[in-house]
């Protein structure tokens, strides 16, 4: 199962879950009011690579990675 990441001011503790794509991962974690406005906003990278289709098939050892925007200087 893909271990999903969220980092930042996320403040969400790391967890696995069983889905195909990424489609199936956002599906669920919008089911969660904290997440679902940050997914709005946030990049996803997989092992480390920033991905825009949401179809991409996962792999069971995939790190999925929540990117909140930053601001810093």
């Amino acid at each position: 199962m893909p271990k999903i990441n969220f980092l930042g001011p996320i403040n969400k503790d790391s967890i696995t879950i069983k889905a195909q794509n990424l489609e199936e991962i956002k599906s669920i974690l919008n089911k969660d009011s904290d997440l679902k406005e940050w997914l709005k906003i946030s990049a996803i990278a997989v092992n480390d690579t920033i991905i825009s289709d949401i179809n991409m098939q996962l792999k069971d050892d995939d790190i999925v990675s929540i990117l909140p925007p930053v601001c810093g200087g």
